[in-house]
């Protein structure tokens, strides 16, 4: 995919991997969050989404499984410890899995409450839970009883109240402390786009008349797992009529040579970045019709478009003011935003066209060193076939810096 003279995703991954610094990051994250706390007038934050957990600790353990059955969870004082909460034979042994990140001050095991772990007995388990970290607040709040929580569900917050403490809002907390990126948040997400690049490539080498789109799909998966990537957060790959709507699953149907293969990666890559680029390719043999040239045109048109808008102290409602004009007969089916937000995975914060702004959109201001995907899907309605296009991007001190690099097809851009 690469001319001779161009840097290889290898070379790209390797490249960064020496700038990379994870004890660096790690206490920039925690600084991240400890301004928010102060800015919050919080005295601590309890964090049980593991995708916030791994922000706060850089600690990962069976990461999917706590995202629908929260069994670890962190606690981090504004000035004091920063205490993880394992799985009782890692707390008890943490020495011996070596995988504890300097940042964690001390491992305890976890008093989890899920329903699935406690059935009859959750209340009672929940009590000893807000006991301990009503504890850890008395001991190092410095007489500020206000808790953040990024997720808390009713048995939980009425045992944290019965100690009055006051509950503050964590998912704010930890979306704008994640919100802009250290120079190694950058270089490691740079690697887990590399990597991903690597998968779209042998994607692309694969792609064949009579290959299903569950195959065609395991080859970006392969590609992450052999490099040490983590997880792929949605099946989002479809083929031929499949591809209008979007948001189709991929499946077992057979690709066809003429058909357009669409695809969106949402890929958490090695050291926990997301990697999130979509492109669409043509199957060959034969060439792309024009309307499948139109569509593809329309859509690289406005991801560009986009992304030049781009730059610090822009408002979100002029950008999605000023952001491309979709031709009326794609409206209906656009796609849910024009540009989300991009770390570990899908963050603050999320743009929506100009006619959903009313309903849904919400102001702030773009800052140097956030990143961001700019996303366009074109297809009519009731349409044939539509395009996906996705870049990610660091907004630099003067504008847009391109982070994807994967190439388009020439064949399916009008000259």
């Amino acid at each position: 995919m690469s001319s001779p003279s161009s840097p290889t995703p290898d070379d790209r991954r390797h490249a960064e991997s020496d700038v990379f610094n994870q004890p660096r990051m790690r206490a920039y994250r925690l600084e991240r969050i400890r301004a928010q706390l102060r800015a919050e007038d919080c005295a601590g934050i309890v964090l049980s989404n593991p995708i916030n957990v791994r922000y706060a600790t850089d600690s990962v353990r069976s990461t999917i499984f706590n995202l629908h059955t929260p069994h670890r969870y962190a606690f981090v004082a504004t000035d004091g410890p920063v205490v993880l909460f394992d799985y009782k034979h890692v707390a008890n042994r943490p020495d011996h899995y070596g995988d504890i990140p300097e940042i964690v001050d001390e491992v305890r095991p976890a008093k989890s409450w899920t329903f699935f772990g406690t059935g009859s007995r959750q209340e009672e388990k929940a009590e000893l839970w807000a006991d301990e970290l009503a504890d850890l607040l008395r001991a190092h709040g410095g007489g500020n009883t206000r808790l953040a929580f990024d997720r808390l569900d009713p048995i939980g917050n009425a045992a944290i109240c019965a100690r009055q403490l006051t509950v503050a809002n964590g998912q704010k907390i930890m979306e704008l402390a994640r919100a802009i990126k250290s120079g190694d948040e950058i270089a490691g997400m740079k690697i887990a786009l590399a990597v991903a690049e690597a998968g779209m490539a042998q994607m692309q080498d694969h792609l064949e008349t009579g290959i299903t789109e569950n195959q065609l799909w395991s080859h970006l998966h392969k590609e992450n797992i052999a490099r040490g990537g983590e997880w792929i957060e949605t099946r989002l790959l479809a083929s031929g009529q499949r591809t209008n709507p979007w948001s189709q699953g991929s499946s077992d149907r057979i690709i066809r040579a003429g058909d357009l293969v669409a695809f969106d990666t949402d890929m958490v890559g090695p050291n926990g970045f997301l990697a999130d680029i979509s492109r669409t390719f043509f199957c060959g043999p034969g060439r792309p019709t024009d309307t499948q040239r139109h569509l593809y045109t329309l859509a690289h048109e406005q991801i560009h478009h986009d992304m030049a808008l781009l730059k610090p102290g822009l408002s979100f409602r002029e950008y999605s003011d000023r952001s491309w004009a979709i031709p009326d007969e794609f409206l209906h089916n656009r796609y849910a935003c024009i540009l989300h937000g991009a770390g570990i995975v899908d963050e603050w914060p999320k743009i929506p066209h100009p006619l959903d702004w009313e309903a849904i959109g919400y102001d702030g201001v773009f800052e140097e060193n956030m990143v961001v995907c700019c996303e366009s899907y074109i297809g009519r309605e009731n349409g044939r076939e539509g395009v996906k296009l996705e870049e990610q991007v660091l907004i630099g001190p003067d504008g847009p810096i391109l982070l994807s690099q994967y190439p388009f097809e020439e064949a399916l851009l009008d000259a």
